[in-house]
């Protein structure tokens, strides 16, 4: 049994046909399939169901699955700590983020200050929703995310980097403007430009609106929030964002805010990462830049209300 079959195993496994698991190794599909068939043939026992388009995993394969990620986890941890011992200087970091906005406005600056420690560093990038990402850590396929918290899940750590409180905006010309605050009642009559499905912050959105007893009229559904924020500058329409994240659009008068009545909403963008799992000097180093460049936003933010 070699790391290289349970790799193919694993790939297989997940995306659910042997053409996307040679894909994803960057394998040939003669290749990935030759491996499956030897691995079969040292345990004894069928690991897939073949079927026309896609493979079903069996029973035995099940339990192989289970313990190839640990294996592998194992195997990866290994590599790093062993590359450690050449110098500071290296290491391995793989990083996911559920934020777009962090992604473009705070990560080039940090990844750029860790690879001044850390210039034979191998870090790369990933992006996703926040359960995908929790996925990839306990298939240890990345080591640190940026997620929306909570998180449930007993096998992920996560810290609290940033917290924001959520509110309505508007363009500065909508009939409403010069209330303070807004219920959910009327917020749900207006075109609205909310964030995906499947995000903690739309998850409490809706769940805003379900505790009123309304029907929100979501006329636009964007995956980035600085793309709502834009819509709703230009007039297209009313959102909700983070009330730090738009006080200097509306400190300028390109956009107005509302409170959300009966409601305290909160978002919270955390680091995720597997509880009990190796914690390489990269990633601590990582983690110290993260809470240096939030807490310098922080900071800005406060001096922008000001």
């Amino acid at each position: 049994m070699e790391i290289r079959q349970l790799k193919a195993f694993i790939a297989i496994a997940e995306t659910k046909t042997f053409t996307a698991g040679a894909r994803r190794l960057n394998i040939t599909q003669a290749a990935i399939s030759m491996q499956i068939q030897q691995l079969e043939k040292e345990i004894g026992l069928s690991l897939f169901t073949r079927t026309s388009r896609r493979v079903i995993i069996t029973e035995a394969g099940e339990c192989l699955l289970r313990r190839a990620r640990r294996i592998l986890r194992e195997h990866d941890t290994a590599i790093v700590e062993i590359a450690e011992i050449a110098g500071s200087e290296y290491g391995r970091l793989r990083v996911g983020s559920a934020s777009a906005m962090f992604a473009t406005a705070q990560l080039p600056k940090i990844l750029e200050a860790l690879k001044r420690k850390f210039p034979k560093s191998e870090v790369t990038v990933s992006s996703g929703t926040s359960a995908v990402l929790v996925e990839k850590i306990m298939h240890n396929e990345i080591d640190v995310a940026f997620v929306s918290l909570p998180v449930e899940n007993a096998n992920i750590l996560t810290e609290t980097l940033f917290s924001d409180q959520m509110v309505a905006i508007s363009h500065p010309s909508h009939p409403l403007a010069k209330k303070r605050s807004i219920n959910a009642a009327l917020l749900a009559k207006e075109d609205l430009i909310l964030g995906e499905q499947g995000g903690n912050a739309r998850r409490m959105i809706d769940e805003f609106f379900d505790s009123a007893h309304v029907r929100p009229n979501v006329v636009m559904e964007l995956s980035r929030q600085e793309a709502i924020n834009k819509m709703v500058e230009n007039n297209m329409g009313v959102g909700i964002s983070g009330v730090k994240y738009v006080s200097q659009q509306v400190k300028e008068g390109k956009l107005n805010s509302w409170k959300l009545e009966g409601a305290d909403i909160k978002w919270d963008l955390g680091l995720a990462r597997l509880k009990g799992g190796y914690f390489s000097p990269i990633a601590k180093e990582f983690v110290e830049l993260c809470k240096e460049s939030f807490a310098d936003r922080e900071n800005l933010a406060k001096s922008q209300s000001k």
